[in-house]
């Protein structure tokens, strides 16, 4: 999942940005529904407390030691990893309803509205409104990609890949 994660980052993200800079938009805000879906996604298999916030981990290593777009140095480890963190938090609250259509869809707005939040406070540092704008796209997007990963798993439960644990 975190492999996928980066490497659907590193092709969309700057396809979005194409778009997103003349609204002066993070082009990550936008395009973080279809990369941190698969925060959800692997959460949503694994079904374990931590799961997403070490997929979230581990893409935060690997960007910080190879130096793929996206990377912002030391903070990239937190910037990578609060969005896992906030899935896992989201999957303690609601526990049994975490991996519903609606668990899922609010676990991708969180995940990419605190990741943009944390992109935002490391780098952007937007002013008020460019900054709410950027949050509203930022829960928007997640919470497709949080339909999305609820999707894929529905299609992997259906197919057995997901053991005897239905949705």
């Amino acid at each position: 999942m975190a492999a996928l994660g980066l490497a659907v980052k590193v092709v969309v993200v700057p396809l979005v940005h194409t778009v997103t800079a003349a609204l002066f938009i993070p082009g990550g805000a936008v395009a973080g529904g279809l990369y941190m879906l698969f925060l959800v996604l692997g959460a949503a298999i694994v079904r374990k407390p931590g799961a997403a916030t070490l997929i979230a981990l581990l893409q935060a290593v690997v960007v910080f030691v190879t130096g793929l777009p996206g990377s912002q140095g030391a903070l990239s480890l937190l910037t990578y990893t609060l969005p896992g963190l906030s899935v896992d938090v989201l999957a303690l609250i609601l526990r049994a309803r975490t991996w519903t259509l609606p668990g899922c869809f609010l676990a991708g707005i969180a995940t990419n509205v605190v990741g943009t939040y944390a992109v935002n406070v490391a780098l952007f540092r937007l002013p008020g409104l460019p900054l709410m704008l950027s949050l509203a796209a930022a829960a928007l997007s997640g919470g497709v990609g949080g339909v999305l990963a609820y999707g894929l798993a529905q299609r992997l439960a259906r197919l057995g890949l997901m053991g005897s644990r239905p949705l």
